[in-house]
């Protein structure tokens, strides 16, 4: 009796995966009210960093569970954002930093952990392009 393996285009579905999809998770779970509660605020007046930040960290969760590394770069600018309203907000009061970056530092952390899995779900896609290859679409190549 021969056994066939069947060739499944899926990635596998590593413990990386599942961090990616948990990290995707939570940040959609804090990008939510985050964005909601930033749109409230800015219709009494207050501050519009909220309805940003929330739309970032919303952004970045639809593209973790897409796996793209475009969640990198959306997160990345979400934070440089951050930073940026925290020390106009609290200038060099490091103590009044602190509830202001902890939190984001954190999630950049776990954005970037899941570097090498975006990287790895690219390559294994299927009918993607070589991870080598300048072509973003390997039929532009075979055309050429």
């Amino acid at each position: 009796m021969t056994v066939v393996q069947q060739s499944n285009s899926r990635p596998p579905r590593t413990v990386g995966y599942w961090g990616t999809l948990a990290v995707a998770v939570v940040i959609l779970a804090f990008g939510i009210p985050i964005f909601l509660g930033g749109i409230w605020l800015a219709l009494l007046g207050g501050s519009w960093y909220y309805v940003f930040a929330g739309l970032g960290l919303l952004l970045t969760a639809i593209y973790l569970f897409r796996f793209s590394m475009t969640a990198v770069s959306i997160y990345a600018i979400t934070f440089v954002g951050t930073l940026i309203w925290a020390f106009w907000e609290a200038g060099f009061d490091w103590w009044a930093q602190v509830p202001r970056l902890v939190a984001p530092t954190v999630v950049l952390v776990l954005v970037l952990l899941t570097i090498p899995v975006l990287r790895r779900h690219r390559r294994q896609a299927p009918g993607a392009a070589p991870a080598s290859s300048p072509y973003p679409d390997e039929r532009v190549r075979r055309a050429a």
